[in-house]
């Protein structure tokens, strides 16, 4: 019966963690995020949860929500864009009001969702914002875990494998940036939520945790299995780095929001490997092998159809 809000909880791990809470009989769920359409998908399949239309990054009505909370997951991100402000306003300015929520309402547990780019050698908006978000959070003093995941993918995935299976579905030819063999250490946001769920019902209260996938995958073997799994046609084709990285900057002249930025590509191929700690050990969850997390996100028969708005 634990009153549980999730800030910026429309997006990937939210949408799943919610269909996970509910699953395991929770049923007090708050939802804050300012992404209209995605509430409304949300809500859609889970119609029993609480929505609330708002930005986080701004004092308002939204913050009556934290009154008589008992688990505070803090979800919200600006992972892709190419406005430094939008990352500024969504991880940084969005924790500062949260944590003084937090002290104010006197709620007995946090979990900051981090993300294993903090310790990445890349340098764009998305890394810099989210160091300066954890550093915040550990200076607040409020005890808490703080989970680091890698690259996530699963159900209402809509920026990353989920955008790469929809556009390799209409597109005769799939390009891939130089040779394809930049290693990734992708995660199922499954096992994620998974892991979320042990700190809230073990009421975890500190540690920093590298939460990366078990697995290392080169990201054309990625796309493959993606092809795999979803049956799509298209043809593979590597194209020169230069090349990519010149198409990428030039769709981004004409598209505010594009779905693959030069910044991210210049992540892709940072040579980021990341700790594998024994998390399924750590917080007794499972770590779901690769090609099998693959198909349960583009085969399941509730979710894999439901897609979020990009």
């Amino acid at each position: 019966m634990k009153k549980i809000v999730l800030p910026g909880g429309a997006g990937l791990v939210g949408q799943n963690l919610v269909a996970r809470l509910r699953a395991e009989g929770y049923s007090d769920i708050v939802v804050i995020d300012k992404h209209k359409e995605n509430l409304a998908t949300l809500k859609s399949v889970q119609p029993d949860v609480v929505v609330e239309l708002a930005d986080l990054s701004k004092p308002g009505d939204w913050q009556r929500h934290f009154d008589g909370a008992a688990v505070v997951v803090m979800l919200q991100a600006q992972i892709g864009g190419i406005h430094y402000q939008e990352f500024v306003d969504n991880n940084v300015n969005s924790t500062r009001l949260i944590l003084d929520e937090i002290r104010k309402n006197k709620i007995p547990q946090l979990i900051h969702i981090s993300s294993s780019v903090v310790e990445s050698v890349a340098d764009d908006f998305y890394t810099r914002s989210k160091k300066e978000q954890e550093e915040m959070v550990l200076a607040s003093g409020i005890e808490c875990p703080v989970l680091r995941p890698t690259l996530m993918f699963g159900w209402f995935d809509r920026k990353h494998l989920g955008w790469l299976s929809r556009f390799m579905a209409k597109q005769p030819v799939f390009p891939v940036p130089g040779d394809g063999r930049f290693m990734r250490q992708p995660l199922y946001v499954g096992d994620f939520c998974n892991v979320i769920i042990s700190c809230i019902e073990n009421n975890v209260r500190q540690g920093i945790f590298n939460i990366s996938g078990h697995e290392k995958v080169d990201y054309i073997d990625i796309i493959r299995e993606i092809k795999r799994a979803t049956k799509a046609k298209a043809k593979i084709v590597k194209i020169p780095y230069g090349l990519f990285y010149s198409l990428l900057w030039i769709w981004a002249l004409f598209d505010r929001n594009p779905p693959f930025t030069t910044q991210q590509l210049q992540a892709l191929v940072a040579k980021d490997e990341f700790e594998v700690i024994d998390w399924p050990g750590i917080f007794g969850v499972r770590s779901t092998p690769f090609a099998e997390a693959i198909n349960e996100t583009f085969n399941d028969p509730v979710y894999s159809n439901v897609v979020l708005d990009f």
